[in-house]
């Protein structure tokens, strides 16, 4: 028998998924698509997320030890960086240390060649004053004085004296004399003084020494 279409379906139609002219019910129809939907949605957003979670975990790992390499390698550019700076000043403080010591060497032996040419000088001078020929107030004494002066200016010095111990790096031994009751190589005579300028030696002093008598 037909149904009217006003009337209420019954139980068992609404059960059925069924409507009153036996065409399946469009809201139950409705219900299974969203459900399909749903179950669809959810499997792909569980697909989802084990693969962005597997993903998150190995780029993580990757990234952290890509930044521990980095900063491996940065602190071994800045650890070489920093010794070949140390390296560097050091070279240059020593370079500048010995260009100062020449510089120094270099000045003192222009002294010392200018020095030399007084060296003559001064042994004229010497003998002079040993013959008396250098009266004080005359004009040769004046010179003379004049003539020292400079020398000392220069820094000059003169050394080897009679009693002084014979000493091989400053005076040269022209001759050997044995005295009784000497116990050590002394200078008896200077023949002629030596001279220094500075740590440069000029000329060493010629001496006669008295040895031990045998």
């Amino acid at each position: 028998m037909a149904r009217k279409d006003d009337e209420e379906p019954t139980p068992s139609e609404k059960d059925s998924g069924v409507g009153p002219d036996g065409a399946p019910d469009s809201a139950s129809a409705d219900n299974g698509d969203a459900a399909a939907s749903e179950d669809t949605s959810s499997d792909a957003a569980g697909a989802d997320q084990d693969d962005l979670t597997v993903d998150a975990i190995l780029g993580a790992a990757q990234s952290a030890d890509a930044a521990a390499a980095e900063d491996v390698v940065l602190a071994d550019l800045e650890s070489a960086l920093l010794t070949d700076l140390k390296r560097l000043q050091a070279e240059y403080a020593n370079y500048r240390r010995r260009t100062e010591e020449q510089r120094e060497i270099e000045i003192e032996r222009a002294k010392g060649a200018v020095a030399k040419g007084f060296i003559p000088v001064l042994d004229d001078l010497d003998r002079a004053e040993k013959h008396g020929d250098l009266e004080e107030g005359s004009p040769f004494a004046a010179i003379a004085e004049k003539i020292r002066s400079v020398a000392e200016r220069l820094g000059v010095t003169s050394y080897g004296e009679a009693g002084e111990v014979f000493d091989p790096q400053q005076h040269e031994a022209i001759f050997q004399q044995p005295t009784p009751g000497a116990t050590e190589t002394t200078i008896l005579e200077v023949v002629e003084v030596g001279y220094r300028l500075g740590s440069i030696e000029l000329r060493p002093a010629k001496v006669v020494v008295a040895v031990p008598a045998e």
